[in-house]
């Protein structure tokens, strides 16, 4: 604050018009953060704060050490100037799609009559008896199986022959409906 003179150069008695000297006092208010620019606001006692906020504060001094670290010489840790090589391996794995060829069949055994001959047609009444057990044995045999529901239906046409003892014309049983 400066003080104001009378215009005709007269002072107040016993002051001197040199010893007046203005005076100007600056104080800190606020700042702009170091690392993001944002204002930051001081409250005027201790050191005057650099950046926003600890993560700020922690950012800038990686910075400047990464900085430090890389202007020193290769042997003391520092960054090397030679251009970065990268050495890349490449693995490419085909696939080829090959038919396996089909599975073999587990080896049928023909039906063997009780004596252990091959199954031939059946000549008396024993002998059908046997075929029709070992047809029984054999019904969830892969090569039967699909074709269970003509065999039942030539089944139950036989047994309706037998019980009736009418012989029933000839003709082929698989192709039936």
């Amino acid at each position: 604050m400066t003080k104001m003179r009378p215009e005709d150069g007269q002072g107040k008695p016993g002051q001197s018009a040199d010893r007046e000297t203005p005076t100007a006092r600056e104080r800190l208010v606020e700042r702009t953060c170091a690392w993001c620019g944002e204002p930051v606001v001081y409250g005027g006692r201790g050191r005057p704060p650099r950046y926003c906020s600890a993560a700020h504060r922690r950012r800038g001094w990686e910075l400047r050490t990464a900085q430090e670290r890389a202007e020193r010489p290769v042997d003391d840790g520092g960054r090397d100037r030679a251009p970065v090589r990268e050495v890349v391996e490449r693995t490419v794995v085909l696939q080829e799609a090959v038919q396996a060829p089909p599975a073999p069949r587990p080896a049928h055994r023909p039906a063997h009559r009780l004596s252990g001959q091959p199954y031939t047609l059946p000549e008396d009444a024993v002998e059908w008896v046997e075929a029709l057990a070992a047809l029984r044995r054999e019904v969830t045999h892969p090569q039967i199986y699909p074709f269970r529901e003509q065999v039942a239906r030539a089944c139950e046409r036989a047994a309706l022959a037998l019980r009736a003892g009418v012989p029933e014309p000839t003709q082929p049983e698989l192709g039936d409906s």
